[in-house]
């Protein structure tokens, strides 16, 4: 009997596709519009067509079929739809054609010593760990200054995904929550696709969709992309706005792991250590 993870990651892709699909703008394929009551974005047989890939053949691919498809037919289907890198590779991830992460990673509940005194090492740059599941295993004062509730929230719901989608306070602190809690679970699946069956990930997905109708509604749209370094604004309860360059790290013995670090500008910097400790 086939395990779940297949099924899992199957169905993940036929979804995927289907959502790809729907979006895309017809007239960007000089396609005439799909008229009233038509489907939005591209039908099936055009994709098929533009790819070269039978109807039927694609047709199982949406259905999560039991079927393997080859790189070439995956990446012709990539390209038909115009999908980013971001969103090829996780396409190629969920059929086991392109490098990633162990399928099942154990569990990463603290930052390994050496990983917490580099954060500690970074004292005048908020920053912190996150496991693969996205928990947050370990900070530094910098980053405790900025967010205080991190030191105050129970080990079990330190979570960089549950604390942006569950947290009054988190909402509050971030200036562009709308673009950034998309931008991290769109960040968040590309990471996890493969890892979609693990029971620690359907859990945490399960019980933020219950919890969250944002984050129901923003999984469901299936956005997938890599990280990207950015400014980031925060509005501090007590020194306002504050501005940050957003950076990942990786340690080479433990990529497992990532490392958060966040930069000042000239001003932020001058008024969040003034008020240090």
């Amino acid at each position: 009997m086939e395990s779940d993870g297949p099924q899992q990651q199957r169905r993940e892709l036929g979804s995927f596709l289907r959502a790809q699909r729907a979006r895309l703008d017809r007239a960007a394929y000089g396609l005439a519009p799909a008229g009233r009551g038509g489907t939005s974005g591209l039908r099936r047989e055009e994709v098929s067509y533009l790819s070269g890939v039978s109807v039927t053949w694609y047709t199982w691919l949406e259905q999560g079929r039991d079927i393997h498809p080859s790189r070439q037919v995956l990446d012709a289907v990539a390209t038909a739809l115009r999908l980013t890198d971001a969103e090829h590779d996780y396409v190629l991830s969920l059929v086991g054609l392109a490098p990633r992460p162990t399928v099942r990673a154990g569990a990463v509940d603290t930052a390994p010593a050496h990983v917490q005194r580099l954060l500690d090492a970074l004292d005048e740059h908020p920053a912190y760990a996150l496991a693969p599941d996205w928990g947050i295993a370990g900070w530094n004062r910098a980053y405790e200054r900025l967010y205080p509730g991190v030191a105050q929230t129970a080990p079990e719901d330190r979570n960089l995904l549950s604390l942006v989608f569950t947290d009054p306070s988190v909402r509050s602190l971030l200036d562009d929550w709308d673009d950034t809690s998309r931008r991290f679970l769109a960040e968040f699946r590309a990471e996890a696709g493969p890892r979609l069956s693990d029971p620690r990930y359907r859990d945490l997905v399960s019980r933020l969709s219950a919890a969250s109708p944002d984050f129901r509604d923003r999984w469901n749209d299936h956005g997938v992309r890599g990280f990207e370094s950015r400014d980031r604004v925060f509005r501090h309860p007590s020194l306002g706005r504050l501005v940050f360059e957003h950076h990942q790290l990786r340690p080479s013995d433990q990529t497992d792991v990532q490392l958060v670090v966040y930069v000042a500008d000239a001003e932020t910097r001058a008024r969040f250590h003034d008020a240090a400790p």
